[in-house]
């Protein structure tokens, strides 16, 4: 469900000293005429590694396979470059090719999967979503905003219940769920004016909030209130609440939330039962991030 990327305007092969730490060039999407992002130092930039990364991400479900050209299209090299850096990654084993075409191996996700055993937060998370599991015999999750998607890191609930819903790793459309839809809210006011600039909103249900004025009444709604409620947003039947998650000084590392069946229960109801305990797991949360 990622966006597709507008490409780049081609750049030339990269000579081996593109790929020199100290000589950066020019990436798609990336630096300029050779000059590193603003920020970086030009010495401390490698444009290769950004062009390969680039590669792998060019890959989603409307392009699960690609020629060099396409993969070049994709990523604003041109196709002699593109299939440099795709034997590259097929040596490393991250991509697999018959010759034409080239795909992802399952060994890219050892990058994901780097993340979560390494990253502190999803395991400072576990216990209070555990809490918020008992608390309300449904899936807590965890999730964090990056780019236009909620990216679930971590998740805890009842066993009959886990194998369902969103697994580690898991991409969503941000405005399409209530922790997605909550940290757009609470975006600093540059970055939310950014990511309205490149809005094009998606239409997922016939419930689904796709007349911008709407999506702005409740973004500020939410902002206000301080926590989110979707409801049939992205699948028919299905209902979020989330809460932000702080620390110490405010600033918002990601989201609590719970996703569940509407069933019978009234929106109210639901509210009354979950979002007590989505609000005291973060609390407690707050001294420890």
């Amino acid at each position: 469900m990622v966006p597709h990327r507008l490409a780049s305007p081609p750049v030339s092969e990269p000579s081996h000293q593109d790929e020199s730490p100290d000589s950066p060039s020019s990436p798609a999407g990336g630096a300029q005429d050779g000059q590193a992002p603003a920020g970086l130092d030009r010495r401390d930039w490698i444009a290769g590694l950004e062009r390969g990364v680039g590669i792998i991400e060019a890959f989603d479900d409307a392009h699960p396979r690609m020629t060099a050209s396409e993969a070049g299209q994709r990523t604003g090299l041109t196709r002699t470059a593109a299939r440099r850096y795709l034997l590259t990654l097929q040596h490393m084993g991250y991509v697999a090719s018959d010759g034409k075409l080239f795909w992802l191996t399952p060994r890219v996700l050892r990058l994901g999967q780097s993340y979560l055993d390494s990253a502190r937060l999803p395991r400072i998370a576990q216990p209070f979503l555990q809490r918020v599991a008992v608390g309300t015999h449904e899936t807590a999750y965890l999730s964090v905003l990056d780019g236009d998607d909620v990216v679930y890191i971590a998740r805890n609930g009842p066993q009959r219940q886990m194998s369902t819903g969103y697994v580690l790793g898991a991409r969503v459309p941000a405005q399409v769920t209530a922790a997605g839809l909550l940290m757009l809210a609470l975006l600093p006011e540059a970055a939310s004016a950014a990511w309205w600039a490149a809005r094009k909103l998606q239409v997922f249900t016939s419930f689904t909030l796709a007349d911008p004025a709407d999506l702005r009444r409740e973004m500020a709604r939410v902002k206000a209130q301080d926590w989110a409620l979707s409801e049939q947003q992205l699948d028919l039947n299905s209902r979020g609440i989330a809460v932000p998650l702080r620390d110490r000084r405010g600033d918002v590392h990601g989201a609590l939330n719970i996703t569940m069946p509407m069933g019978q229960e009234s929106t109210e109801a639901a509210v009354v039962r979950v979002l007590p305990v989505l609000r005291e797991a973060a609390q407690a949360m707050r001294n420890l991030i």
